[in-house]
């Protein structure tokens, strides 16, 4: 349970590189950013989801797996193999000029990183091989340590990426019956052939896993709040190896809301809530235990979604449905859902934005799970003039934020504003004070959310700068989405006078709001 006043920064990791990545935020990049964030008076940094996810996808909400970290986040530069290569200077001149292009732009180029990171992950893989490996070195017995250690997922995961790889990408499902089916003499053949690509990928985990521990060790005392996606793919690892756990005859989505007048098919398969019952819940065990060891915290998306999900058949012999189908059922399933992630010992918080029954919100605060208050939605709908909900009366426990990665920033949001509901903002007692100070009505808002009675505040980093910069558009496709940095290498952020203000002036708000700094964590 969330007990401490305590502030953030959100921020994608793909948004953070540095001088010496590879056109993306790596996991060596976070501690940078987190000590530039310890100076702004914050305690932790928000990041959006790093599990892996397929190589021709950006979002990092399109999970190909609940357990594997994302090997776009490697950092080359700071893996012992790829130096022993030469590091950099031991790239072809095809790839060094890719390299230089993909350092040089503006967003980030994910699959030509992907591609190149694959490249000489290989080679540093190999090296590994035949150099650490025959003389069972430190760093050989870790990696015989993480495999056994974390065998219940990894080998499933890395023979199914092996298989993938032998078959051009092909989902499992087209595969041939006996491997598609799992038969065990197929699983095990398969295992057999596919033996030094299984290795790579398990490779590839070991390192991320260990660079990631490094980062997290790195940026304490600032803790790290992760992001779990809702579901995962229906072409996955986990749904390969636990088929009786989902259903293949519809898929989940969202009812018809105000935005849509159909509302949303996401295409994911629905889990069989009764047969994971059987088991008592053992895949979302492993997901919250995995998570934990992963993040001190984490916010569990679409939060609704584990009371009662909106499966819709794919034959539409009948119409969409919940399930489970009544209230009661749906609040004991969500209660067990959330207190088996309450018990992974993170702290967690529940994303519980759109159309939520009453019960959901009633049960999470009950549980002591903090969920969401957007500034610009909090308003009272059914009053005259529709005037926003003052940040000082948000119940305690609850997450105040400006915005989240599918919104547009601060500033954005704000010039698209009539004057009629300008003028309503300005009314909000908290901001109208600020005002009469003297802020600018950007910084009054955000200092109105850190006095407000929220235990928890998250500010998107464009909301710090009061740039206009989308991190995700929804039902949009852009190359715009998903490929947003700062605009500032991360190991120069505390060199650049702008950012040294900004960081100032949060740090003074925090500390007059009462929010816990970093160095009394």
């Amino acid at each position: 349970m969330i007990t401490r006043r305590r502030s953030g920064i959100l921020v994608p990791l793909f948004s953070v590189p540095s001088t010496r990545s590879w056109g993306v935020g790596e996991f060596q990049d976070l501690p940078m950013f987190a000590r530039w964030s310890a100076s702004a008076g914050q305690s932790f940094v928000q990041i959006l989801p790093i599990t892996e996810i397929p190589d021709a996808e950006t979002s990092p909400y399109s999970a190909l797996t609940a357990m594997a970290l994302d090997p776009i986040y490697i950092s080359l530069p700071t893996l012992d193999d790829f130096q022993a290569l030469g590091g950099e200077a031991s790239l072809p001149d095809e790839d060094r000029a890719t390299l230089q292009q993909i350092r040089a732009a503006s967003k980030v180029s994910h699959r030509e990183i992907r591609r190149l990171k694959q490249r000489h992950l290989r080679r540093a893989y190999e090296r590994f091989l035949t150099s650490e490996v025959p003389v069972e070195s430190a760093r050989a017995r870790r990696f015989v340590a993480f495999v056994r250690d974390e065998s219940a997922w990894l080998n499933d995961y890395a023979l199914f990426q092996a298989i993938r790889a032998q078959r051009m990408q092909q989902p499992w499902w087209d595969w041939p019956e006996p491997l598609a089916r799992r038969h065990p003499e197929a699983v095990q053949s398969a295992r057999q052939e596919l033996r030094g690509e299984i290795y790579f990928r398990m490779y590839m985990q070991w390192v991320a896993a260990e660079q990631w521990t490094d980062a997290r060790r790195q940026s304490r005392p600032l803790r790290i709040f992760g992001d779990l996606p809702f579901m995962i793919s229906a072409d996955s690892p986990d749904v390969w190896t636990g088929q009786h756990e989902f259903r293949f005859d519809a898929t989940v989505g969202v009812p018809p809301d105000a935005f849509s007048k159909n509302g949303q098919d996401w295409g994911l398969p629905p889990w069989r809530w009764e047969v994971m019952a059987d088991n008592d819940y053992e895949w979302m065990r492993r997901r919250a235990h995995r998570s934990a060891s992963l993040f001190d915290g984490f916010r569990l998306d679409h939060l609704v979604g584990l009371y009662r999900t909106y499966i819709r058949p794919i034959d539409q012999s009948v119409g969409p449905f919940f399930a489970p189908g009544d209230e009661h059922a749906q609040r004991v399933l969500g209660e067990k859902l959330v207190t088996i992630y309450m018990e992974s010992g993170a702290e967690i918080v529940a994303e519980d934005l759109g159309t939520v029954p009453d019960f959901v919100r009633e049960s999470l605060q009950r549980l002591g799970v903090p969920g969401f208050k957007v500034m610009r939605w909090e308003r009272q709908w059914h009053w005259e003039g529709q005037p926003y909900i003052d940040p000082a009366a948000y119940a305690e426990t609850s997450v105040a934020t400006t915005g989240t990665h599918d919104t547009e920033p601060l500033a954005l949001w704000w010039r698209t504003l009539s004057e009629h509901d300008r003028a309503t903002v300005l009314q909000t007692p908290s901001v109208r004070r600020r005002l009469a100070g003297g802020m600018p009505p950007l910084d009054a808002m955000l200092r109105a959310l850190l006095d407000s009675r929220s235990r928890l505040v998250i500010i998107p980093v464009q909301d710090v700068f009061g740039w206009p910069d989308r991190i995700n558009t929804p039902a949009q496709v852009s190359d715009d989405n998903w490929t947003w940095r700062l605009p500032w290498p991360v190991d120069r952020l505390e060199e650049i006078p702008l950012a040294r203000s900004r960081a100032e002036a949060l740090a003074a708000w925090s500390r007059e709001a009462e929010r816990t700094p970093p160095e009394s964590l």
